[in-house]
């Protein structure tokens, strides 16, 4: 062989171990998939790797959410769902495959997960639980479940509770759910489901607050940082979150004097 056709060869070979290192690099997009460990960052999202993916279809209580339960008292609904994914997966390793970027939500992506050895997705199997309700855009297969659940008053139906999405934006006035709401109780509940001080969960420690100024840089509230000077004095806040990433995911904007170090 010549050295011309030696070094074509050569290049060749060069192009095709670029793009086939670049398809396996790119392990986030519509169209592709991934399979790994999964950490499970609360009940509507999972992290594999470096890439974290909302459940397609899914929308789960947050992790500092209230609801109510079938005898009335109030219970911490957003960590409970967590937890229900957590024992879904059970450890194994998680396929996700990806069905678009989350809008509004940075980074993240939405995807239809599934747990190694599973026929059913975690997706469909948390709505039939009924700890997550069905969420547009809905690509996974979750409708029938989510009848089913509420049917049956499965999960957070058997008691009282708000559209996870009216929580995040504060909508005290939202549409009450579950088979244990009373209308001749309603603003009882509504002091259950948003209460003046939220209980911070474990690890979850940036404070959010609603607020109208938010507005003009497209959020509905401010979150606070721990060593910012504003934290201190944030009391009450409207929110709580794990990261960053959670709090500018709900439309949240960082407090301006937490730009720099202190």
């Amino acid at each position: 062989m010549s050295f011309q056709n030696s070094f074509a060869a050569a290049r060749a070979f060069a192009f095709v171990l670029f793009f086939a290192l670049s398809g396996f690099l790119a392990t986030s997009g519509p169209g592709l998939a991934l399979t790994a460990t999964a950490t499970v960052r609360d009940a509507n999202s999972i992290q594999l790797g470096d890439v974290t993916y909302r459940l397609d279809g899914v929308d789960a209580p947050e992790l500092d959410q209230v609801c109510i339960d079938d005898h009335a008292d109030p219970w911490t609904c957003g960590l409970e769902a967590r937890d229900q994914l957590t024992k879904l997966i059970g450890g194994r390793t998680v396929r996700c495959d990806d069905v678009g970027p989350e809008k509004h939500f940075g980074k993240r992506h939405r995807a239809i997960c599934t747990a190694e050895g599973d026929k059913v997705t975690l997706n469909e199997q948390l709505v039939r639980l009924g700890f997550a309700i069905a969420r547009e855009p809905i690509k996974a297969n979750v409708k029938p479940a989510a009848a089913d659940a509420k049917t049956a008053s499965a999960g957070i139906w058997k008691g009282c509770f708000v559209a996870p999405q009216e929580f995040r934006a504060g909508k005290k006035d939202g549409q009450l759910l579950g088979a244990a709401c009373r209308p001749d109780r309603d603003k009882e509940i509504r002091a259950v489901l948003f209460p003046e001080e939220l209980t911070m969960p474990p690890s979850c420690s940036i404070k959010g607050k609603l607020a109208v100024r938010a507005r003009v840089t497209g959020n509905i509230g401010i979150y606070h940082l721990r060593g910012c000077p504003s934290y201190p004095a944030t009391t009450k806040p409207d929110r709580w979150f794990c990261s960053e990433d959670d709090a500018q995911a709900a439309g949240f904007r960082k407090a301006y004097n937490c730009r720099r170090p202190n």
